[in-house]
């Protein structure tokens, strides 16, 4: 049996926008070839410098009606910031659910105020996750000498059940999928809709250790085999395909 390590890197300071994601991480720990990196989207936003203050929002007139609707009623500025980062609207009652420009569909456009420092300030998800998780692995690369694979994760809430997770919504150095169709199953039988979320299963598997409430924003798996070529947006389900929508 290959047993599977995740540890949080500990003692990062508190990230701002410029800070060097991967010389920090290089700085608070000792890392391997092959190790897996889940990095959570509120810390790469962050250095990317994604923040938004509220009071420099003006909410819309389609922001003011739909704040009122919503579970105890935001800020229309917050609900404009949301829609901002929206192409399409796909709730608006109870809760605001969207789609955003890269494909998700998740609560508020991944807007977020919590575990941001400055008050009035919203933290958005980066612009393209996938070329934030290629950056911090050829700098890890270029500063600490090792290839490694990197996630970043964000928590989504899923239809039909209760409680949020980490997804991925960035993926660099190891597939986002493990296709098995094609393949036997333990009897035998060839497998025709078996398509494994590894980097979901994997960034699902850090938020145990980051937790919601420590500054835990970086966890290290190790133990893995696992080299590819994977991409966050590997993960969308088109909507040709989509039978929710």
């Amino acid at each position: 049996m290959t047993p599977l390590e995740l540890f949080a890197v500990e003692g990062l300071p508190e990230v701002r926008p410029g800070d060097d994601l991967g010389d920090l991480i290089c700085s608070h720990t000792k890392l391997e070839t092959a190790d897996v990196l889940v990095i959570a989207q509120k810390v790469v936003s962050k250095s990317e410098g994604r923040l938004r203050e509220l009071a420099g929002v003006e909410a819309s007139d389609e922001a003011k009606r739909i704040a009122p609707q919503l579970v105890a009623v935001p800020d229309p500025r917050f609900v404009q910031v949301v829609l901002d980062e929206s192409v399409r609207v796909l709730r608006s009652q109870r809760v605001l659910i969207t789609e955003t420009h890269h494909g998700f569909v998740c609560a508020n456009s991944g807007v977020d105020q919590s575990n941001v420092a400055e008050p009035g300030m919203v933290t958005l998800l980066p612009i393209d996750p996938d070329a934030s998780a290629r950056g911090i692995r050829q700098r890890i690369r270029d500063r600490c000498g090792v290839d490694v694979g990197v996630i970043v994760s964000d928590t989504f809430g899923r239809p039909w059940r209760l409680g949020i997770v980490n997804v991925a919504l960035g993926v660099a150095g190891l597939p986002g999928l493990i296709d098995l169709r094609g393949t036997p199953d333990d009897a035998g039988r060839e497998m025709h809709a078996t398509v494994l979320a590894i980097a979901d299963d994997l960034a699902s598997a850090a938020g145990v250790v980051m937790g919601k409430t420590e500054r835990s924003p970086v966890v290290v798996i190790r133990g893995l085999d696992l080299i590819g070529d994977g991409s966050g947006r590997d993960l969308i389900r088109p909507a040709a395909e989509d039978v929710f929508r």
